[in-house]
């Protein structure tokens, strides 16, 4: 072992004990080792084999017998121990321009935070600001910075994509040659997580289509190209597969690059059963091509009726188009209102007036306020004072408002027993109460499930807020028996929050349609901490689609009415 991987494990262990918040001349002993070592003007080994460690300035016993270990052995078993004890994720944090050890001990301490995941969502629900050290000008230098760091993950959630999909596809119908485009594979299908762009272009000249995208100004680098199919990396770091086509292939290739993997073998082997062949060029015949203006053509061709795009994941839908018994999907103009809105009361930053003003700006006939509890200290609970303020407030604008109507409720945390941090008192006041987990993780499946199983019990619970607890692309959610929890919801008429915040998506879609056959209502909720954070109900939307609801599985689809009486029915039983 040389002197400078010598060097770079002593400085990482004061970077450790920093980020433990032990004694800094301790940190200090270690980091002015590191500068030691990496100074020396001979080998180490040899140091260490002559035992003239000590003998160097600033080389104490204890750092001396660190080294000659890891000299000796090539590990430390000091280093090791520090190494178990702290999230891997702290040293991602470290990456970041501008957040030195110091901050990111403060961070991991004062907010539990261990990945950039948990440190980008804390930044979005503004828990950076009010901390000491940090603020909003370094909280948005935080989030560049990830965003950074994220470019080259090779895996982008669907909301931070689609809109420089859409730009991007805009410019592409922009080029002459090119008649018709349009997206395909998993963006069409809205899945959560995106891998690449996939774009099918109707031309009749793809040399040239080809030549516009190598010099597009978006693209950054040229992986393969051909006549009728190049990929390209572009500038925001994610990879472009883009196909050209005829017009008479345009429904068969657009069909065939929109389907997942398992999604295509079936309907290949649902048309061989019926004597058909079908690939990105057609439906064939004993090799004759069977015409189809559109999808729903495609479709009725192969005995289906027509399958919407999120659905084209092989969990069903086949034998559903097959049977006539597809839903009719949830759509936006479905959505009545919104629960799960927090206001300046907790941590969010805008006032329940001007929340108000904005939903009915997005066509919504009612609101639900749902601020964090007093345990969740760190992001400003509320205490029982302040509840009854915000009580007061919402009880006035409430005798205001016409067509308009703000239900009380709260975002009350699940402690590590499974109860809620408020006296029956206080929950019984509240219209709906959404209990949620966000501390204490590290528990076995059982342990979580029985605490979510209790809080479910609680007869003050109107819905389960983000089920697992997952950050995608950042953190797992905690280990739970979902189809238990699902079932314990029917049983107990609690409803499922569908969280569409574009980093939870929670309930997955892929345990969706179990929900229904149960009979668990959905409310899709924004978990919205300013007013552009209403507009996540899209993703909501999107992954709702994909998880087969209708308006009639979703609670947020009711109408003013409908929601007040359902609330009254279940404090009366």
């Amino acid at each position: 072992m040389d002197k400078k991987e010598v060097s770079k494990i002593l400085h990482q262990i004061g970077v450790m004990l920093e980020l433990r918040g032990e004694n800094p001349f301790k940190a200090r002993a270690y980091y002015n080792g590191a500068k030691k070592i990496e100074a020396l003007d001979e080998d180490i080994n040899q140091v260490v084999r002559e035992g003239r460690l000590r003998e160097i300035p600033g080389i104490g016993a204890t750092l001396a017998e660190n080294i000659e270990e890891l000299v000796m052995t090539g590990q430390l078993s000091y280093f090791e121990e520090l190494a178990r004890d702290l999230p891997e994720g702290l040293f991602d944090i470290l990456r970041l321009p501008g957040l030195g050890v110091k901050k990111v001990s403060k961070l991991y301490r004062e907010l539990g935070i261990s990945n950039l995941g948990e440190l980008e969502y804390a930044c979005i629900e503004n828990r950076l600001i009010e901390l000491s050290g940090f603020g909003e000008k370094t909280q948005r230098k935080i989030l560049k910075g990830i965003k950074t760091l994220k470019k080259f993950q090779g895996q982008y959630l669907y909301a931070n994509i689609i809109d420089y999909a859409i730009k991007i596809i805009e410019i592409i119908r922009t080029w002459p040659e090119v008649k018709k485009a349009e997206l395909a594979g998993s963006i069409r299908r809205k899945k959560e997580l995106i891998k690449d762009i996939d774009i099918v272009v109707v031309t009749f000249e793809p040399e040239k289509v080809m030549e516009r995208l190598i010099k597009a100004d978006f693209t950054e680098e040229v992986i393969g190209s051909g006549p009728t199919k190049t990929s390209v990396r572009l500038k925001e770091g994610l990879n472009l597969d883009l196909r050209a086509v005829k017009p008479d292939e345009y429904v068969y290739a657009l069909h065939h690059f929109t389907g997942s993997k398992e999604y295509n073998i079936a309907m290949r082997a649902r048309a061989k059963n019926m004597g058909l062949k079908i690939n990105e060029y057609g439906i064939f015949r004993d090799d004759k091509r069977i015409e189809c203006k559109d999808e729903s053509e495609f479709f009725k061709t192969l005995g289906l009726t027509y399958i919407p795009p999120e659905l084209r994941e092989n969990m069903g839908e086949i034998a559903a188009a097959e049977n006539d018994e597809l839903p009719e999907l949830i759509t936006r103009e479905d959505i009545q209102g919104v629960f799960h809105v927090h206001t300046r009361y907790s941590d969010g930053v805008d006032t329940i007036p001007e929340l108000v003003r904005a939903c009915r700006e997005r066509g919504l006939k009612y609101l639900g306020i749902s601020d964090h509890s007093k345990t969740a200290f760190y992001a400003h609970g509320l205490k029982v004072s302040d509840v009854k303020a915000q009580w007061e407030e919402i009880d006035a604008l409430n005798a205001e408002l016409e067509d308009f109507y703000i239900f009380k409720g709260i975002e009350a945390e699940i402690l590590p027993d499974g109860s809620l941090d408020y006296s029956e008192e206080i929950l019984k006041g509240f219209d709906f109460v959404i209990a949620s987990i966000h501390s204490n993780f590290n528990g076995t499946e059982e342990e979580m499930t029985n605490r979510l199983l209790k809080a479910i019990e609680n007869p003050y619970t109107t819905m389960l807020g983000h089920l697992t607890g997952r950050l995608l692309l950042s953190r797992e959610g905690y280990p739970v028996d979902i189809y238990r929890v699902i079932r314990a919801c029917a049983e107990h008429q609690v409803i499922i929050e569908l969280n569409a915040n574009p980093y939870r998506l929670d309930l997955d879609w892929r345990y969706c349609k179990y929900a229904i056959e149960e009979g668990v209502l959905i409310s899709i909720n924004p978990d919205a901490h300013r007013i552009s954070g209403l507009d996540d109900l899209n993703y909501g939307i999107a992954i709702g689609r994909k998880g087969w609801l209708t308006k009639e599985n979703v609670f947020n689809a009711l109408s003013i009415e409908e929601v007040k009486a359902y609330l009254k029915r279940r404090k009366e039983r």
